[in-house]
């Protein structure tokens, strides 16, 4: 077996290494919700919130916050029961967008540009599609979208025939050009 080369010692100096977005606990609704700050680096950057997925915590932005901080000044909210914040009742997308709601009303911040990954992604189209006055901007990375059932969908009559050979080669008159 080869030993790994990882590097020399020096490259990677420990006294260089850059202190963790500050972060604080405040109190909404009467619960704990941990918020990080990232400040902007840049006179006028724009507020930006960012939403973690299901298992992760505000640190997740903390690389992607630092890129952006020259045209943002973001904040990244720790869910309801994940990272440091106070765990809740209901862990629902509509429980969940409600605290992210809540949380921009109380920093008075808004509309934000709002990031989501994952779960975060699905509770961000949440806030978007329910307060579009606190979005400024949406964007989603690799979100989860549960609620998006092809059943539902105008397409859904035409699904099964999907199973018979060649059915897939098949428009419906209203999709023909």
């Amino acid at each position: 077996m080869k030993r790994a080369l990882l590097g020399a010692d020096d490259l990677f100096p420990l006294d260089r290494v850059p202190p963790p977005w500050p972060g604080r606990s405040v109190l909404v609704d009467g619960s704990a919700t941990y918020v990080r700050d990232t400040p902007g680096t840049a006179p006028g950057a724009e507020p930006a919130l960012y939403v973690h997925g299901l298992g992760g915590s505000s640190t997740n932005w903390t690389d992607l916050a630092g890129l952006l901080s020259d045209r943002l000044d973001g904040q990244a909210i720790d869910l309801p029961g994940f990272g440091r914040s106070e765990p809740a009742r209901r862990y629902t997308v509509a429980a969940l967008a409600d605290r992210v709601i809540r949380w921009i009303e109380h920093s008075d911040r808004g509309p934000v540009h709002l990031f989501g990954n994952s779960l975060g992604g699905a509770i961000s189209v949440r806030v978007a599609g329910t307060r579009p006055d606190l979005v400024r901007t949406l964007t989603l990375v690799s979100p989860a979208m549960p609620f998006l059932d092809p059943r539902r969908s105008t397409q859904a009559r035409v699904l099964p025939l999907l199973a018979l050979p060649r059915g897939s080669g098949w428009r419906p008159p209203c999709w023909r050009a």
